[in-house]
């Protein structure tokens, strides 16, 4: 009787430890990239794709529900960023979305881009250095189409830059855009660095934006500056940024307003 009411104690312990563990396995809170995404699936992780998606480009509502809105939200990403359109987010998808949201600025893959590296990998360089100073007539303009305007003092090459600049000014950001093949449907960050450069015969093939960070001459050129780290990448030519990110207030890669320049090396092409 004795080991018959042993084992009848151990088989309740065991049934009342089952419903506690499943319990406990339903509140865990994952972050977003822990556990791919489907529809049917809630929690913080879920109301942070949406939010990425929001800053993407995609119209999504914020509440933590995986329904079928945002799974057409996700289908409508992943066509855009030339992804299996499946509506289904995986590790990787999480990897493309925070460099589209954080580095392209709007919606719309390949194996070396400049795209967005964990906080712990991105290099942690001096402060930038001030690009150097133009004077009259060196200076470029970015009109109310988008396009950049060489000023009448710029050399051969950085004109070629500009007009380079200006094929792909509103072409959408797809990560991995421009790496392979110089016409695309879109460009990320170092793409579209890379095809400018391309243009005007600075660069024979396109380089990842950590690539750029030992590129040319260090330090701020008098009329290209080029600012890379292993996450993001940018370029000034005759004083206007070319840029993807930002791009959702005006439309266009070329852009006046400046932005901060900390954490980024410097380097420009040689002699410009």
């Amino acid at each position: 009787m004795t080991s018959l009411y042993r084992l009848s104690l151990c088989l309740v312990a065991v049934v009342l430890l089952v419903p506690v563990q499943a319990a406990s396995a339903k509140k865990r809170s994952f972050s977003l990239g822990d556990r791919t995404l489907k529809q049917g699936h809630k929690g913080k992780d879920v109301r942070d794709l949406q939010r990425y998606l929001d800053r993407a480009g995609v119209e999504t509502g914020v509440d933590g529900v995986f329904g079928s809105g945002t799974k057409r939200a996700v289908r409508a990403f992943e066509e855009a960023q030339r992804r299996k359109v499946d509506g289904v987010v995986s590790p990787s998808d999480v990897a493309v979305l925070r460099d589209v949201a954080e580095n392209g600025g709007a919606v719309a893959s390949a194996a070396i881009t400049g795209g967005a590296l964990p906080k712990d990998q991105k290099p942690k360089p001096p402060s930038a250095p001030k690009p150097l100073a133009l004077g009259p007539g060196m200076l470029a303009t970015v009109g109310d189409d988008g396009f950049a305007t060489a000023p009448a003092l710029a050399p051969p090459v950085v004109q070629a830059v500009i007009a380079a600049g200006n094929q792909i000014a509103h072409t959408p950001y797809i990560y991995g855009g421009g790496h392979g093949k110089w016409e695309d449907a879109g460009y990320d960050c170092s793409g579209s660095v890379s095809f400018a450069l391309h243009g005007a015969g600075l660069l024979e093939t396109a380089m990842a934006s950590g690539g750029f960070m030992n590129w040319g001459d260090p330090g701020p050129g008098q009329w290209i500056t080029i600012y890379a780290h292993g996450g993001h990448m940018y370029m000034t030519v005759a004083g206007l940024r070319f840029d993807t990110s930002g791009r959702t207030r005006n439309g266009t890669r070329w852009q006046s307003d400046t932005r901060s320049a900390s954490g980024y090396t410097v380097v420009h092409p040689s002699g410009l």
